[in-house]
């Protein structure tokens, strides 16, 4: 029994393909039958009264549709999910710390940057204004010691990998932000927040530095629950004995030899670790705002000093949600350079597409370590490889038909399907992010489409072609909320052949001649040779795939890796 599909609308924009079913208008399938049962509009699934379209003016005075999906936070300054309410209805300003621009970017990065990514993206489909503030560090103690070892001007060399930071973005499909504001370009603004705190009584000057004095802040120590007496002085730089307070951090540091400096009412210096931050958020979103994030290691000193300081400059200042994501770990250990187990994502994306890792990371809730492992990357990339053979494969198949001759209806089946689907994602995304679930939610409709493509039953199903467009739609939907949609799923299944040939150490030639080989020995009934020439790719991770039309390959997670998970204590 066919059924409406009416008011469905995609999570994100998106590029359509050239042919979908005929009705499709404004990004959304409607199906105009109101004698059949219908799958809900995206807007409307949930608790009805949490989630009516409601309309809010913006900035410009034009008005925006607002979905009022309840959405969940971790608040690590409350230690518990917490409704979000923005402080202006229908705009959201949130900063996120970004990196000291030194080195090439590493997959703890990464973690960090694609958890905000999925929460900014998720907060634009709910339809707010966001404004989304991410900064970079490029004056900092590490900079100057590595552009001394290379002989390079610190800012140019802080510039040069504030480039490569931005490709690596690009690769794993993380939006850019509103505004990406560099410590170099805002010292008038960190000056005066200085003076501020200064003149509110809570920094000191000792020979040009100055310090702020944390037994000036007694909500000191509330972000990280953490005890004044238990602080520890010297992170990130070396123990100062000149501090009232060992826990005091430094605001503004005078000027050492050969270090770049800028002029300031104490002399000649360059800014602390912390205030720069508190100075560049409160420039573009003011002393109170939504979202601060970060990594879980910035809670404590970063975040817990830029509270500080940000409130000895403004009584008012206010920040509703601090959220963090975990740690990543190698092989059960901690990522560390010293251990030898420190992968940058250039590193990870040499063997494994791009959105592999980012799969991968999001695979995890954001919030708990994660453990980086080939078995793990591995599964991403064979999973992803899935998604979009069966995507691919649907693209196809709708390419093949008159769009025209297409009907305005689905079966119950792939109604309900996409329906339960659809609740799962946006039920599991509004608790507190947890893509893990969502992800997991796409089983359903992935199985369905590939009962429809290839199953003898399915390939008689009624509207059978109508199904798998609306099956498709609403999973590359999905898709975007996550920032998983490719450019084209051609190119993106292409470019995982190729990481995987380059895993195998293989080339795509070198494959086809054991095709051959293999398809000789069959002839010859030779199946001794013929298994171990199978076996043998597929241990490296290339799996054939036998059918009336001949034999070809797929990437597939190494035959190798199983054994040795099978065989390990």
């Amino acid at each position: 029994m066919a059924t409406l599909l009416k008011c469905y609308k995609p999570l994100l924009p998106f590029q359509r393909p050239k042919m979908h079913i005929a009705a499709a208008a404004a990004n959304s399938f409607r199906y105009y039958s109101r004698s059949r049962l219908r799958a809900r509009c995206l807007s409307t699934i949930g608790n009805s009264k949490s989630t009516v379209d409601t309309k809010v003016v913006n900035g410009e005075g034009t008005e925006t549709e607002l979905r009022k999906q309840q959405l969940w936070l971790h608040n690590t300054m409350s230690k518990q999910k917490e409704l979000f309410i923005p402080k202006v209805p229908g705009k959201v300003g949130m900063y996120v710390c970004g990196v000291t621009a030194y080195d090439l970017s590493h997959i703890g990065h990464a973690r960090v940057y694609v958890s905000f990514d999925v929460l900014y993206r998720y907060l634009n489909y709910l339809g707010y204004e966001v404004k989304y503030v991410r900064n970079f560090t490029d004056v900092d103690d590490k900079i100057i010691a590595r552009a001394n070892e290379l002989g390079e001007d610190p800012i140019k060399l802080s510039r040069r990998f504030c480039e490569e930071f931005h490709q690596d973005m690009a690769y794993l499909h993380c939006l850019p932000p509103s505004v990406e504001p560099r410590v170099s370009d805002h010292m008038p603004q960190i000056i005066n927040m200085i003076q501020q705190i200064l003149d509110n009584g809570c920094a000191y000057r000792i020979n040009g530095d100055v310090y702020f004095s944390v037994d000036k802040f007694p909500e000191y120590g509330t972000l990280s629950g953490r005890k004044l007496e238990d602080n520890r002085a010297g992170e990130r730089v070396a123990v100062d004995t000149r501090k009232k307070h060992p826990a005091d951090f430094a605001l503004w540091k005078t000027a050492k030899a050969g270090e770049p400096f800028w002029e300031s009412p104490w002399g000649p210096g360059r800014p602390g670790w912390h205030i720069e931050c508190s100075a560049m958020s409160a420039a573009y979103l003011g002393y109170t705002f939504d979202i601060h994030g970060g990594g879980m290691d910035l809670v404590f000193p970063h975040h817990e000093n830029e509270i500080a300081q940000s409130c000895a400059a403004c009584r008012e200042s206010n920040i509703t949600y601090w959220i963090h994501n975990g740690f990543v770990n190698i092989d059960s250990q901690k990522m560390s350079k010293s251990l030898g187990n420190f992968f940058t994502i250039r590193q990870v994306i040499d063997l494994y597409h791009p959105l592999a890792l980012r799969l991968f990371l999001i695979g995890t809730h954001y919030r708990s370590p994660i453990n980086y492992t080939i078995v793990q990357i591995e599964s991403a990339s064979d999973r992803l490889f899935y998604i979009y053979q069966a995507l691919y494969d649907c693209q196809i198949l709708s390419t093949q038909h008159d769009e025209a001759s297409l009907k305005d209806s689905i079966p119950a089946e792939t109604a309900n399907c996409i329906n339960k689907f659809q609740d799962e994602v946006l039920s599991s995304i509004s608790d507190d992010l947890h893509t893990p679930v969502a992800l997991a939610a796409m089983s359903d409709p992935l199985k369905l489409i590939n009962d429809l493509l290839h199953t003898r039953k399915g390939k008689k199903q009624a509207l059978r072609i109508e199904s798998i467009a609306a099956l498709e739609n609403a999973i590359r939907n999905v898709l975007a909320i996550l920032g998983l949609v490719p450019a084209s799923y051609a190119e993106a299944l292409h470019e995982l052949r190729e990481k995987a040939l380059k895993r195998a150490k293989l080339t795509d030639d070198q494959v086809h001649q054991k095709i051959v080989e293999r398809d000789t020995a069959r002839k010859n009934k030779d199946y001794d040779r013929s298994d171990v020439i199978r076996k043998d790719l597929a241990a490296v991770g290339i799996a054939l795939m036998d059918s009336p039309e001949g034999t070809t390959w797929r990437p597939a997670f190494p035959l190798a890796l199983e054994e040795e998970q099978v065989t390990a204590p």
